[in-house]
């Protein structure tokens, strides 16, 4: 792999990621405006895949048609991990409905442990050291950054234990997206792969909007925000960001994504006017620092700087 790929697998990765930032800023903004979840997030799953099918549409023409297919089975299983992405939107969404953005963000990032149980649990491999001390920095980094002792759980504007409830949720869904997607039908696509998780994610939303929707369905949304929540959320961060990992590695890949937490927090406190203190901005580095240590090869290190 040479330095002009890894260069472009970090941009990659790294815009993406930030596109995944700024998204929940977006969808708090949709929400002043008084739309609903359902409204939210069915209008960013149509025009994700109107978006995902123009996109493949085009690469079809680009190649002439000599691109590998997705098989049924392949569509299946594809489609299959994607609920998992619909229920990631869902809950990160109705999480920043009650709790702030910059706490949201957060909790989603909790992803880093719950991957580690999630391999320990799957590969019935024990975790090593280094990921066992990762696991309690990026814990103490939380309780720091969610400001836990100064939590005033008797604020009405705020209903943190419904929030923290579905911002675990998030990152528990999120963990099994990320864990699916570096394994299903790695032979096709990234712009297929997203295209199929998306209609497997679309199942679980629209699912959710016509149970859900009690008001009348407010189609104001897809002009307002719709077209800018579906560019941020499902078609500029996967394309991205399944285009960028092969090139710098899940290792180098993991740390430059960890760029989505101090973006989201940023643009809550610019947009939002949301307070983040000194002591929050802390936890925040800790659970980038604990992202750094979980993804260095310390021995590889060592040995290129003995040469």
């Amino acid at each position: 792999m040479t330095k002009n790929n890894v260069l472009k697998g970090v941009f990659l990765v790294g815009f993406g990621a930030t596109s995944y930032g700024m998204l929940a800023t977006f969808v708090k903004l949709a929400y002043d405006d008084g739309f609903t979840t359902a409204e939210v997030t069915t209008s960013q799953f149509i025009y994700g895949i109107i978006g995902l099918l123009l996109l493949n549409l085009f690469q079809k023409i680009k190649n002439k048609n000599t691109a590998v297919k997705a098989s049924k089975k392949n569509i299946f299983h594809l489609m299959l991990a994607g609920t998992s992405l619909g229920m990631t939107s869902l809950f990160y969404y109705l999480a920043v409905k009650y709790i702030p953005v910059s706490i949201g963000i957060v909790l989603l990032m909790q992803t880093v442990w719950m991957g580690v149980l999630l391999e320990w649990l799957l590969d019935k491999k024990a975790p090593s050291l280094q990921k066992i001390i990762s696991v309690f920095i990026v814990l103490i980094g939380t309780a720091l950054a969610i400001n836990i002792f100064k939590i005033d759980f008797n604020d009405a504007t705020i209903n943190w234990p419904v929030g923290i409830l579905f911002g675990l949720l998030a990152a528990t869904s999120f963990t099994t997206t990320m864990f699916t997607a570096n394994k299903v039908a790695t032979g096709i696509s990234s712009a297929q792969r997203s295209l199929y998780m998306l209609l497997g994610g679309s199942v679980i939303v629209f699912s959710f909007a016509l149970i859900t929707q009690v008001t009348p369905f407010n189609f104001e949304i897809f002009a307002k925000w719709g077209i800018i929540l579906a560019l941020f959320g499902t078609i500029i961060p996967p394309m991205l960001l399944n285009a960028g990992f092969p090139l710098t590695g899940i290792g180098l890949g993991s740390i430059v994504s960890a760029i989505e937490l101090p973006v989201s927090v940023m643009m809550a406190y610019t947009l939002l006017n949301e307070s983040v203190i000194a002591l929050q901005w802390f936890g925040i580095v800790l659970i980038i620092f604990a992202i750094v240590i979980m993804n260095i090869n310390f021995k590889q290190s060592t040995t290129i700087m003995m040469k």
